[in-house]
């Protein structure tokens, strides 16, 4: 591996275990993709940011240890991470960008902290393993296609403090039941657009 300025840049294609040595401070764009069999990584304390495409189309990797060090994870982190089954987000995480976990199939859980504001477009798009979701009271936007697919996913729990949903934030969700949210909440276009199962939204009165 090469690491440049506290940078991890470059990984071997054919790494299977990985252990991040402490003193680096990012995980760069690109740094694994495509390490395709690559199963486990472990991340030190020192490092901040997962950047884009960090662990793109890693399809064989399971497990990932992500310490409270790290604020940002980035554009299509670990998009196409097919066999990476959960995902604990640490408590310093502030955003979850754009396409972050998308087609992440076998993803049948999430973690998302009270430290979260916003998750981005396409952020969990495609996870069609995943049947349950709860967003914290931290979170103020839930971006455009960000649950988008999720075929699996039951019911979800929108608090008070998003301000706006995007569109096709929740479309072809197609066994979606439940869900709960604010009527001072904005909804997007088609937010909730294939979601043939849902009978009712339910408007949460205002405190």
């Amino acid at each position: 591996m090469k690491i440049r300025n506290g940078v991890l840049v470059n990984v071997e294609k054919d790494i299977k275990e990985c252990v991040v040595p402490d003193g680096v401070m990012s995980i760069g764009d690109g740094a694994f993709s495509c390490c395709r069999s690559l199963t486990s990584v472990t991340i030190p304390d020192s490092v901040t940011s997962i950047s884009n495409w960090a662990f793109y189309g890693c399809k064989n990797l399971k497990s990932v240890t992500m310490p409270n060090s790290v604020t940002n994870i980035g554009d299509y982190a670990f998009c196409g991470c097919t066999s990476l089954e959960s995902v604990t987000i640490p408590d310093s995480v502030t955003s979850i960008d754009s396409g972050a976990f998308c087609c992440c199939t076998s993803l049948t859980s999430v973690t998302i902290p009270d430290s979260v504001t916003s998750i981005g477009s396409g952020a969990f798009y495609g996870c069609t393993s995943l049947t349950s979701v709860t967003i914290p009271d931290s979170v103020i936007s839930i971006d455009s296609g960000a649950f988008c697919g999720c075929t699996s996913l039951e019911s979800v729990t929108i608090p008070d403090s998003v301000m706006g949903i995007g569109s096709d934030a929740f479309a072809y969700c197609e066994n979606l039941e439940n869900v709960v949210i604010s009527e001072k909440t904005i909804i997007g276009y088609n937010a909730f657009y294939g979601c043939l199962k849902l009978k009712l939204i339910k408007k949460l009165e205002e405190q």
